[in-house]
């Protein structure tokens, strides 16, 4: 039975990388099914992304082991990946619920082909949803005084479970400069897209004040910068002078949800790189949108 694979390259551009990475996996008895390739002309830096069949037996260690001489002539940096695995995820949340209920949602029916590890709140309103998923729920109260306990709490649940990835599912605390180094290109967020715009608690009231015409919302990785971290995938939808202030945020609670779902979709994928202060996005492979199950 063959082994589906994902093979992930960033290099100095140069001529020769596509065949040399190609001849490689066919002459290891590899048959690729979906590739993806951007060459940044401002960086100069080289992406690409090969979905792949091992045909004849050929195995990731083997494969990792054998690519490095293909690699070293060109710089690579490079991982292999078993698609069939699925990535370690921890959520954390606050009041809002409505991106943690869609990601659960997703993630039963098989739409996000991930393990969700456990579920961090500093509060208890959801503990009720997630233990009924069989997920554990960490109830960890952050205030100024106790904030680096519980964040070293909040590690120690990340570390023990063998998380890949946070996300943050509208949590409502700022993250220390020492925890977003230390999960750096490993952290999502989803915030609306009015920053900077407009700020503080109640950004939908203050885009109806103004009579803005477009809401919307925006995924990135985290960075000690707050806010301004690689954006990874956003979304708007269209609004008139008839809706209201509760419009605005039923709407924004909608894209929120699909922006963030999506952004998820591209890191356990490994179809995001970062490029400096931008990211790469690749399509989706076809199938992988594919679901197990519909409700």
């Amino acid at each position: 039975m063959s082994q589906q694979f994902a093979l992930t390259v960033t290099c100095p551009s140069t001529r020769g990388i596509v065949a040399a990475i190609t001849t490689y996996l066919a002459e290891n008895g590899c048959n690729i099914t979906d590739s993806s390739q951007f060459d940044d002309s401002q960086s100069g830096n080289f992406f690409m992304r090969i979905s792949f069949r091992s045909e004849t037996g050929a195995d990731l260690p083997g494969l990792r082991a054998g690519f490095a001489g293909t690699a070293k002539p060109f710089g690579m940096t490079y991982a292999f990946h078993d698609e069939t695995e699925r990535m370690k995820v921890v959520i954390m949340v606050s009041r809002f619920g409505h991106c943690l209920n869609d990601l659960l949602y997703r993630w039963r029916i098989g739409a996000l082909p991930i393990d969700i590890v456990a579920v961090i709140s500093n509060h208890m309103d959801y503990q009720k949803v997630v233990v009924n998923h069989d997920i554990p729920f960490h109830c960890i109260k952050v205030t100024k005084a106790n904030k680096a306990e519980a964040e070293t709490m909040q590690m120690r649940i990340v570390e023990e479970a063998g998380a890949e990835l946070i996300v943050l599912a509208r949590y409502m605390q700022v993250l220390s400069d020492e925890m977003c180094r230390k999960m750096s290109g490993r952290i999502i967020n989803i915030h609306h897209s009015f920053l900077p715009s407009f700020k503080g608690a109640n950004p939908y009231k203050q885009a109806y004040d103004r009579g803005v015409k477009l809401i919307g919302a925006t995924s990135h990785y985290v960075t000690a910068d707050l806010d301004e971290g690689p954006i990874i995938d956003q979304d708007t939808v269209r609004v008139t002078h008839a809706q209201s202030p509760n419009d605005y945020v039923s709407l924004g609670r909608d894209v929120e949800s699909q922006v963030l779902a999506r952004a998820i979709h591209a890191h356990i994928h490994r179809r995001v790189f970062l490029n400096g202060d931008r990211t790469v996005v690749f399509p989706a492979s076809p199938g992988s949108y594919a679901s197990e199950r519909m409700g």
